[in-house]
């Protein structure tokens, strides 16, 4: 039998930054994941500086031998439309591997780890909980994603939420293709569907390229997808013989449509677990992070006490930063006719679409 007082379930950003911080504060910590690092994370894999800032990682420390594209512009507009390019007069994001990203966190946090197992059984036993029959926690931390099965012992109605679906595929080029490749590395690019239901994207990372496709509705996703790569290769930014592979993934946005239920007698949830993800862009690593944070902060200040009067503070912080979060709405049918304008608009696309959603440059990092 294996004891701890925390115990994480989930090694990505979310969970590693909160086992970082319990560590440093003295907490006996355990962190589970299913996978073995460094491991393939499906993701369009982009982050803004307030990432780094929110771990306190200088971006030219972590460029030392890792994957780092700095991003100053972006391409933009409708799938089969024109294109507007936005330039800034300094990096606003950067591509990273989620690979080598994940796999640094989850070595920073110095916390104690069992990589290669999954949840099979979670039991409420004694005050704490009994995992996989074998493990005693004090305290359960969700961090394992859409699909985490804290979230579905908290209640999420896993198949029934309404979600975006997504697939992604990240190709490594070889010297030849990365030399025939017209993607520019620091203009990524970010296309609509006719229906705003969704986006497409297309980021190079020096010789790595990742191209994918998130829709808010999965019916005739394939046929989306199909669509979405033929535009991209009768523009020429796409190889026809491309051959990487697509993953798909899942994730809820934090708006009223998508509710779960983040705290529990002595268990809450962080990251995606939670369904934290920005509502307009589906960025997830900084609302992840974020979260951690917080209910890092949450647990310490608990001092033992993990009852859920306790931990609801963390939920309650949450419901306010859903209200701090920068949003805007239109009726559908008024966005879906003027849809086309406004991506053919320089001045709306920098400040409407890519600033506010994609950017957050209006959001405060500090509202968590």
């Amino acid at each position: 039998m294996e004891s701890c007082e925390v115990l994480i379930v989930g090694g990505g950003p979310a969970g590693s930054t909160c086992a970082a911080k319990l560590v440093a504060a003295g907490l006996d910590v355990l962190l589970l994941d299913k996978a073995n690092f460094p491991r393939t994370k499906p993701c369009a894999g982009w982050i803004t500086p307030a990432v780094f800032d929110a771990l306190a990682i200088d971006p030219a420390e972590y460029g030392q031998g890792r994957v780092l594209q700095a991003i100053s512009g972006f391409r933009t507009g409708l799938i089969s439309g024109p294109e507007v390019v936005t330039c800034y007069d300094q990096v606003v994001s950067y591509g990273i591997l989620r690979r080598e990203f994940d796999d640094y966190l989850l070595k920073r946090s110095h916390v104690r780890r069992r990589l290669g197992e999954g949840v099979n059984r979670l039991d409420r036993q004694d005050g704490g909980w009994l995992v996989n029959g074998r493990i005693k926690a004090r305290l359960l931390i969700g961090a394992g994603g859409h699909f985490c099965p804290v979230a579905r012992r908290l209640g999420a109605r896993l198949g029934q939420e309404a979600v975006v679906v997504a697939q992604v595929a990240e190709e490594i080029l070889t010297p030849e293709e990365a030399s025939r490749c017209p993607v520019p590395g620091d203009t990524p690019a970010l296309f609509f569907c006719p229906d705003l239901q969704g986006y497409g994207w297309l980021l190079r990372k020096g010789n790595v390229l990742n191209v994918g496709l998130g829709r808010h509705d999965r019916q005739d996703f394939r046929r989306h997808l199909q669509d979405f790569r033929a535009f991209l290769v009768a523009r020429g930014d796409l190889p026809a013989d491309f051959a990487g592979h697509f993953q798909g993934h899942a994730y809820g946005l934090y708006d009223r449509h998508f509710g779960r239920r983040c705290v529990g007698e002595g268990a809450l949830l962080i990251g995606d677990a939670a369904g934290l993800a920005a509502v307009h862009s589906g960025e997830g690593i900084l609302p992840a992070v974020e979260s951690a944070l917080l209910a890092a902060a949450t647990i310490v200040a608990a001092q033992g006490d993990y009852a859920y009067a306790t931990l609801e503070a963390y939920a309650t912080c949450l419901a306010r930063r859903r209200k701090n979060v920068p949003s805007f709405s239109l009726p559908a049918v008024f966005v879906q006719r003027l849809g086309a304008f406004l991506l053919a608009t320089p001045w709306a696309t920098r400040h409407l679409i890519l600033n506010r959603c994609f950017l957050h440059s209006q959001q405060s990092t500090r509202t968590f």
